[in-house]
């Protein structure tokens, strides 16, 4: 018996609708990576407001509230380091790496601590940015760029406000020329490479492409931080709260994209669908 009736219009997109392809593995009930869920969850909030602006304004929400639990976090993790209860903490942790250092190690730190510096970082993201605009993947460029430039700001300027010393328990593997708090490095990979896998994996079609690609951003960054604790110029608090700050402003960029390109289609959507694709699904 059946339980509901169908309209007239039902019945051509029941018969419209192709069902699965025999043969074809089905992942579409498998464990979902961390990028599916944000996505799906994206689509559901858009069906759930069925309005545009809802939708619009409940991205840029997201943004603004990953931002400002990001830097929530950073302000408890620096009223600790200003009132000196990290420091024991600090001390402990650099010490045991200067009784386990080893000196070939030491040179493979410095190669991975380069990938962080400022002049490796401006140029990627140059490359990058050039090749996003030339394949039309405007608002994907801007996106990088605004990312780089203002977490390099932003990260100059906590430096100076906080004045924190670099740490003093042995003697450092590399030059460094600024105050201790925030990492620079850390944060500024962060921001960069973790950018850098979000535009890609927007791009991928397939699960484990976007599931490698946040992986290899993520050993990146965390060899970064780990290098800059080996050599001594920084303590674990100064990465940690590098990477909490740099992560918080590249979700804020990362949400303001999608904002961006979510209004763009609402006014032009022939223009957006050649400017930027949206994330592929599989089928």
């Amino acid at each position: 018996m059946a339980l509901f009736t169908h309209s007239p219009t039902d019945a051509v997109t029941s018969e419209n609708r192709q069902p699965p392809k025999p043969g074809l593995p089905d992942t579409r009930g498998r464990a979902r990576l961390f990028w599916d869920i944000v996505f799906g969850l994206v689509r559901a909030t858009g069906g759930l407001a069925r309005n545009f602006y809802a939708t619009f304004g409940i991205i840029l929400v997201s943004g603004a509230a990953l931002a400002l639990g990001g830097t929530y976090a950073f302000a408890e993790l620096a009223g600790h380091v200003t009132s000196g209860a990290t420091q024991q903490f600090d001390d402990a942790v650099l010490r045991w790496i200067h009784e386990h250092r080893i000196e070939s190690l030491e040179r493979v730190m410095l190669e991975i601590t380069f990938l962080g510096t400022g002049s490796v970082v401006v140029a990627m993201v140059g490359v990058a940015a050039l090749f996003l605009w030339l394949t039309r993947h405007k608002y994907s460029a801007i996106l990088l760029l605004i990312a780089t430039v203002g977490g390099i700001l932003l990260n100059n300027l906590l430096k100076v406000g906080f004045g924190r010393p670099r740490p003093q328990i042995f003697d450092w593997g590399t030059e460094v020329v600024s105050w201790s708090f925030p990492s620079g490095h850390a944060m500024s990979s962060a921001v960069v490479y973790g950018t850098v896998a979000y535009l890609a994996a927007r791009l991928q079609r397939k699960h484990w492409h976007r599931a490698l690609t946040f992986t290899v951003a993520a050993i990146i960054i965390a060899l970064i931080c780990i290098s800059r604790l080996y050599l001594g110029v920084h303590y674990p608090s100064d990465v940690i709260a590098g990477v909490v700050i740099g992560l918080a402003w590249a979700g804020f960029c990362m949400a303001t994209l999608e904002a961006i390109q979510l209004y763009g289609r609402n006014r032009e959507p022939h223009v957006a669908r050649n400017e930027e694709p949206a994330p592929a699904r599989e089928s």
